[in-house]
């Protein structure tokens, strides 16, 4: 039987490993504390144990101020087991702005407000020669979609007509990480085939569920939170031709309109 170990049981990875689950694999968590279900991050010895058992071992932990958590406290172990695939869910901000440009996994890896992320990608990257880096970009799916945002009154039209996002319905990235269980180690954009403004996704999540479109505002008058700003202060469009060409993956929400929809 595989044996998935998951460091970090966030949203996505949640969601892999209740599909894995149902595909008859044994999956162990780690989060920050224990329970019937998952690991305590800082149990060393437990963790380790796991490690040491596990076939497949993915992060999505991001880092924590400059450094890697896991990297810092597993990474030796890790990059030591005896597992047969390893995995690290990255972020397309390490890319930075493009200026709109379509940026691929070759493209440099920017200096912008990811630089820890982007130096967590690469350390990643060199722990192991079995490593897969997903880079990703805005994940939503269901509960966690322009939907949900649209019904609490947290939607927002901003007046940037040329800012461009790249997004991923959450289950077209398990299917991505499922197809590398046996492709190539490497990196891989999970992308949709559709980048396009943010305004156009609000827009259809208004439509699907009857509400009025939020107001177009300026981005000083929608008052938002830094976190929040800062999505705006990159443009890029992401490409996924290479998850495709190589791990023979194609996503089942090629665009946020299916995407929605699903998330229904």
């Amino acid at each position: 039987m595989p044996h998935m170990l998951v460091i970090g049981m966030g949203y996505t990875a949640f969601r892999l490993a209740t599909r894995l689950r149902a595909d008859g694999w044994r999956v162990t968590g780690v989060r920050r504390s224990a329970d019937a279900d998952t690991l305590a991050f800082d149990d060393d010895s437990a963790v380790a144990a796991a490690i040491g058992q596990a076939s497949h071992i993915l992060s999505s932990v991001p880092p924590v101020g400059e450094a890697d958590p896991v990297l810092a406290r597993h990474g030796a172990a890790i990059a030591a087991a005896p597992a047969r695939w390893t995995g690290y869910f990255s972020s397309t901000g390490v890319y930075g702005d493009s200026g709109g440009a379509w940026v691929d996994e070759s493209a440099p890896l920017g200096q912008g407000r990811r630089t820890a992320r982007a130096q967590a990608d690469r350390d990643w990257g060199a722990l192991r020669g079995d490593m897969r880096r997903f880079r990703l970009p805005g994940i939503y799916g269901p509960g966690r979609s322009a939907l949900e945002r649209v019904r609490e009154g947290r939607a927002h039209r901003i007046d940037l007509p040329d800012q461009i996002f790249s997004r991923i319905h959450v289950d077209d990235i398990v299917s991505g990480v499922m197809a590398s269980f046996d492709g190539p180690p490497g990196i891989y954009n999970l992308s949709d085939d559709l980048p396009c403004a943010q305004n156009r996704v609000i827009e259809a999540a208004c439509d699907l569920i009857g509400r009025p479109w939020p107001p177009l505002q300026s981005l000083e008058a929608a008052g938002l939170s830094p976190m929040a700003r800062g999505f705006y202060a990159e443009n890029r469009r992401v490409a996924n031709g290479r998850a495709k060409r190589l791990l023979g993956w194609a996503p089942r929400f090629p665009t946020y309109a299916e995407g929605l929809r699903a998330c229904l």
